[in-house]
């Protein structure tokens, strides 16, 4: 496993450091004693379009959200929580077949006339960016198989008030395209790689392309991209083993390396024996790479980030199974077929797309989809509740 690894190792870029507040830490839950101060501190706008407690995930509005007013109450749920982030899956099509993502049997597509079209991706995108979400993550399926993925990217990339337009990709076609969606306003990508030796990831994905995989990462680099972040979905058993062997392809090059929890989906065949736990991973790296540090996070990250004593790069933990993040969510998810969900995990969806065929007005949208936020869960269930409920499979939700 060390010579695949060593295809990033000995592929030095004269790059500049990317700087991140380091803080020594211990693991623990989201800055529950703070809560009184984010309460005091929203205490005031009952009667604007902020709510009366913001206190859930402890966080801020964005100083030009507050001094605008554009956040809406649309995007703000029962709890409190605001939602600035939106995941928009561009396709259900995948040029890979991932076991975790896929069952083995395949899944049945929505025919392409009840997908969305780009005209309709950015209508409602950019009702959600008038209402207060700064980002928007583009996901699949893969998304780049998608013809008019740089029309979609440079139209969504001049939405007034996006900040960030990311990318979750397979990285199979992604090192020819990136250099033209990096001009159309892509600003960060997510490369997903579950193991770093060619057979088994041909094992896992049921398709070939190892080799591209890498090359998109190096494009990416090359690109100038920093950090690049590289998903992989750690199982037991099968590259539980790569752990420490992916943390080395953060030692030269600002690379982010995400570890992430098994998690369960329809048709995926969870178990909790596949499961890697957070604890375990950072334990792992801990007594193989001196000097972890945990980095400064923001209430509303997914992941726990930490660097290395002499690494350019960092690695994170996605604990959605063993720590959950749910009091600082900040995510609502646009389907390819326009469906609208407010949990990865939760079964209820809600279309946007027939009332918007149908002719809706933008008030009467909003309503749908302040409506469908304020029905958001305190938090998902347990990992055992949610491998006995009925959802889609990934590939249907997007990554």
């Amino acid at each position: 496993m060390r010579r695949y690894a060593s295809k990033f190792i000995n592929w030095h870029l004269g790059l500049k450091n990317f700087s991140l507040s380091m803080v020594d830490c211990e693991v623990g839950s989201y800055c529950a004693s703070r809560k009184s101060r984010c309460q005091g501190f929203f205490s005031g706008y009952v009667n604007g379009s902020l709510p009366k407690a913001y206190a859930t995930s402890c966080a801020k509005l964005p100083e030009d959200l507050q001094s605008t007013n554009l956040a809406s109450d649309m995007l703000i749920d029962s709890f409190g929580r605001m939602h600035t982030y939106l995941r928009i899956s561009l396709t259900e099509r995948c040029n890979l077949r991932c076991q975790y993502c896929m069952p083995a049997e395949g899944t049945e597509l929505t025919p392409s006339p009840q997908l969305l079209l780009q005209n309709e991706i950015v209508h409602l995108a950019n009702l959600f960016v008038t209402s207060g979400v700064d980002k928007i993550r583009l996901t699949g399926g893969e998304p780049t198989i998608r013809k008019d993925i740089e029309d979609i990217c440079l139209q969504l990339s001049n939405l007034k008030g996006l900040k960030t337009l990311a990318m979750t990709t397979n990285g199979i076609t992604l090192a020819r395209k990136l250099p033209k969606l990096k001009e159309c306003g892509l600003t960060s990508v997510n490369i997903s790689l579950d193991t770093l030796v060619p057979a088994k990831f041909e094992f896992l994905t049921r398709r070939k392309g190892h080799e591209k995989v890498l090359n998109s990462i190096n494009a990416a680099v090359d690109c100038g991209y920093n950090p690049v972040k590289v998903n992989c979905v750690v199982m037991r058993g099968f590259n539980d083993d790569e752990i420490c062997d992916f943390v080395e392809l953060t030692r030269y090059k600002p690379i982010n390396v995400r570890f992430i929890e098994f998690m369960p989906f329809d048709g995926n065949v969870w178990n909790v024996k596949k499961l890697v736990p957070y604890s375990e991973m950072l334990d792992r790296v801990g007594k193989q790479f001196p000097g972890l540090k945990r980095l400064q996070g923001h209430p509303a990250d997914t992941a726990k980030n930490f660097r290395m004593d002499g690494h350019l790069g960092t690695v994170s933990f996605i604990t959605s199974m063993t720590e959950h993040f749910c009091a600082g969510c900040n995510r609502l998810r646009l389907l390819a077929d326009g469906n609208f969900k407010v949990c990865l995990f939760g079964p209820s969806e809600v279309s946007l797309r027939d009332p918007l065929r149908q002719g809706a007005e933008e008030h009467e949208l909003r309503e749908i989809i302040g409506a469908a936020v304020k029905r958001k869960k305190a938090s998902h269930a347990g990992m055992f509740d949610i491998a006995k409920t009925a959802n889609r499979p990934m590939i249907h939700i997007g990554g």
